[in-house]
């Protein structure tokens, strides 16, 4: 199965706006196990067992110049359950001024994507938050940079359930990053996909080409 998108922006980050419910999401009790299981398997991995709120899309409309979220409070680890019950991330895609690509190894203690290379900087939307700060500001936690410009691209399920808002950052001439310990390893890939290296896998090359489409 692939991803499915939801909307197509381009927009920028003042046109996307965000309504928060009050009343926090309820999984099914399996759901929940689920979870919990998840959880669980983390910690014997050595990787950190800490469960809290995210953010749950609850519903969207896309309108001509707008993209209108509402979001629930809803717990963290459902994201790793067997349907992630639309639990909500950010993908920040970075570019720097030549057009190549960021992408970074994520660490082998990680909760997601672990020994797996990523594009970009990645995280869950924190309750409260707007998504489109939680794009800079895992940029920020992650690279330790800011953009020259950050448009959000679209809002894509992917297969599990699990919803991602994806975000464009470019960097200005002569940025520096430094990658923090989610990453073990980064390397800048080619402005064109089609030249990028054998670890670039299909779920990285099909945001590329969401991303480059008119």
């Amino acid at each position: 199965m692939k991803a499915e998108v939801l909307a197509r922006g381009p927009w920028t980050p003042e046109q996307v706006r965000t309504w928060w419910a009050r009343k926090p999401f309820e999984p099914e009790p399996h759901v929940a196990a689920q979870a919990d299981a998840a959880i669980a398997e983390l910690g014997r991995r050595g990787s950190p067992t800490h469960d809290g709120e995210g953010a749950r899309l609850d519903a969207w409309d896309r309108r001509t110049d707008a993209l209108d979220l509402t979001l629930q409070p809803a717990r963290w680890a459902l994201r790793l359950a067997d349907d992630a019950q639309e639990s909500l991330s950010t993908l920040c895609v970075v570019r720097d001024s030549g057009g190549r690509w960021l992408a970074g190894r994520r660490a082998a203690w990680v909760a997601s994507w672990a020994g797996r290379w990523a594009l970009g900087a990645g995280g869950a939307v924190e309750v409260g938050e707007r998504p489109e700060r939680t794009l800079t500001r895992e940029l920020e936690e992650e690279w330790a940079v800011r953009p020259a410009g950050l448009t959000v691209e679209a809002l894509v399920r992917n297969p599990n359930g699990l919803v991602l808002l994806v975000g464009m950052a470019r960097l200005a001439p002569g940025t520096e990053i430094t990658r923090d310990a989610e990453h073990d390893a980064h390397a800048w890939w080619p402005a064109d996909p089609a030249d990028w290296p054998a670890e670039a896998d299909a779920p990285l090359r099909a945001m590329a080409a969401l991303l480059t489409s008119s």
